[in-house]
């Protein structure tokens, strides 16, 4: 596995190629991609060299962003449908291997059976799309009870319904996010863990949660750095990540508003530090 640099997921500002030179200069082993930069570029082949001089410079792409909403209304899924493969051919261009989204927790008037019935169906079209162009798809379930119980009808919340809903899809390409945040607030252990392999997970996140709120309490976009307070046991998540034979990325996803007020040089140095002991397994 090795540490990625994000910078949405850190709350950061950052043009793409002020990413890459940051990503090297702190160490990080590898960065997002940026679809939107992708398509500045003037030519396909201006994307595969641009692909070719961040591997040159030693980073791997992490996840890109899966540009397709899996419970959007069906005219707009239909559309955002019709024009993925464009979009999924310039990330193939630029070397970029898997695309990431997380699955709503709740809705107010679609119960549990029909919207289990429509992501299956999503799921499995979407990924045979990413299939033909070699791509991978992750899936990251939301933990917390303050976020999915806001609706009338809870959805999947938990990494058992998360496996599950994979398995019916019948894709081979699909695999899960896992975020140490969602893990903790969904009750789960290093337990629930056990048995993944790397085929079975896409991209890694790790955070710490607030000390002052119980696990119940805990809200979706207040988080901490990950071993700032220890009340996630980063220890025993990682290491069964480390058991499972992960390759993929490792990035940190905090949702704290005062990292981009800070110099940037040292949030990035503290980060990757944070990173490297996870990906250590320290």
């Amino acid at each position: 596995m090795f540490s990625n640099l994000s910078p949405g997921a850190l709350g950061l500002s950052l043009d793409h190629p002020t990413a890459i030179d940051l990503a090297v200069k702190h160490g990080f082993g590898g960065v997002d991609p940026d679809p939107s930069y992708f398509a500045s570029l003037p030519s396909r082949s201006a994307v595969v060299e641009h692909g070719d001089a961040v591997r040159e410079k030693g980073l791997i792409w992490g996840m890109a962003g899966l540009p397709i909403g899996l419970d959007a209304p069906a005219e707009e899924f239909r559309r955002a449908l019709a024009e993925l493969p464009d979009a999924l051919d310039t990330l193939t261009a630029a070397g970029v291997t898997a695309v990431g989204t997380w699955i709503r927790p709740m809705h107010d008037t679609r119960d549990h059976r029909e919207n289990w019935r429509l992501h299956v169906g999503r799921v499995a079209l979407v990924a045979e799309l990413l299939a033909d162009s070699g791509l991978r798809l992750g899936l990251e379930y939301i933990g917390p009870k303050t976020f999915w119980a806001t609706e009338r009808f809870p959805f999947i919340h938990s990494l058992r319904e998360a496996r599950e809903l994979i398995a019916e899809s019948g894709a081979s390409n699909v695999g899960l996010i896992l975020d140490s945040y969602h893990w903790y607030t969904a009750g789960e252990s290093a337990e629930d863990l056990a048995g993944l392999t790397d085929a079975d997970i896409v991209s890694v996140d790790i955070n710490d949660a607030r000390a002052d709120r119980e696990r119940d309490e805990q809200q979706d976009l207040d988080r901490r750095l990950p071993y700032a307070t220890g009340v996630i046991d980063l220890a025993g998540f990682m290491a069964a990540v480390h058991t499972a034979g992960y390759t993929g990325p490792v990035k940190v996803e905090p949702f704290m508003k005062e990292l981009a007020e800070q110099p940037v040089d040292e949030v990035l140095a503290d980060i990757s530090a944070r990173l490297d002991r996870a990906v250590a397994g320290e």
